[in-house]
């Protein structure tokens, strides 16, 4: 049983459940001694959280989609932010003894959102799962560069089995030759886990050319042994 000295998490999940579609419903309230989470989420997406930084909640949706309104909902999360950090205080004095459990990341991997063409904008994301307790915190390079505009990262997600995972992402237009990176620091980790991206040195419209070269070659070896076993099919009649 995990024991969240660093983070308290209040987790609800409703099952709502129509003739064919089956939904999950998650609120979140977390704190910890220098920060605090509120979050709603439906089927894993986030729909609402509080930002404690910016003093306002944060609708993330796009604008294409219905939006629900959560009135009162940042100043409720403030109220419950002071009385989980009073409940905290009384968990780190009866849990003292207690050794604070501490899993690194299990999984980092970085990946584009869209398929990649050379001057075209894009994201890079970096999905990072497995860890305990919240937050990770990442950094981009582009060419060894450190990078900050256009990037950003969502609120810890909670998993199944208690671990959390937190996304983040980077807007960029690819250019062929540039190398990113991505970093989390957890505390873990020893040193910074780090994966790096590659803009593919390929030639546009080598894949389908060969595929089609690939293709051609196939058909005309078919048509060739169609060809000789007709032949020798001939000779024995």
């Amino acid at each position: 049983m995990r024991m969240k000295m660093k983070l308290l998490l209040f987790l609800c999940c409703v099952l709502w459940v129509s003739a064919d579609v089956l939904h999950e419903d998650l609120a979140i309230d977390g704190c910890s001694e220098f920060d605090g989470e509120k979050m709603y989420t439906l089927d894993g997406e986030e729909k609402w959280y509080a930002d404690f930084k910016q003093g306002k909640g944060i609708d993330p949706q796009p604008p294409f989609v219905d939006h629900t309104s959560y009135p009162g909902g940042y100043e409720a999360a403030v109220t419950n932010q002071q009385i989980c950090k009073s409940n905290l205080k009384t968990a780190r004095v009866v849990m003292k003894d207690l050794p604070p459990e501490r899993d690194p990341p299990s999984s980092l991997i970085i990946y584009t959102r869209n398929f990649v063409n050379l001057g075209e904008k894009n994201s890079l994301i970096c999905h990072v799962s497995g860890f305990y307790p919240a937050p990770v915190n990442v950094s981009w390079t582009k060419n060894g560069e450190k990078v900050t505009e256009g990037t950003s990262i969502n609120v810890p997600f909670p998993n199944k089995d208690g671990s959390f995972t937190q996304i983040s992402r980077l807007d960029f237009i690819p250019q062929q030759g540039d190398i990113y990176s991505c970093s989390v620091e957890h505390l873990a980790l020893t040193q910074p886990l780090t994966r790096i991206w590659e803009v593919e040195k390929t030639q546009a419209g080598v894949g389908p050319a060969v595929f089609c070269g690939l293709g051609l070659t196939v058909g005309l070896l078919g048509v060739a042994a169609g060809t000789f076993f007709l032949i020798k099919g001939n000779e024995c009649s």
